[in-house]
């Protein structure tokens, strides 16, 4: 997804699972993958610095005005459940 497709994917997905009830979620972020190989030197450079957007943004969103009324906390994921690419939502 692109950054604003998961950002509001994101928000409707945490708003449904509070109206139905649900206090623990799992979002799985990912950590980011590695650029393909044929690309060249520079366009590497710009895709290493914009890998890991979703893994470092969600956080932020969490603690947006609408989420935050319902987000009490998040951690990171255990590594069976995805580790650092993923966040246990309460």
């Amino acid at each position: 997804m692109r950054q604003s497709e998961a950002h509001a994917a994101l928000r409707s997905f945490l708003l449904s699972c509070h109206a139905d009830g649900r206090r623990n979620v799992l979002v799985i972020t990912g950590k980011g993958g590695p650029g393909r190989e044929e690309e060249t030197s520079l366009s590497s450079f710009m895709d290493s610095r914009e890998r890991g957007v979703l893994r470092r943004n969600v956080p932020q969103w969490l603690g947006e005005p609408e989420l935050r009324a319902i987000v009490v906390s998040y951690q990171s994921a255990a590594q069976p459940h995805g580790g650092g690419g993923a966040l246990y939502v309460h």
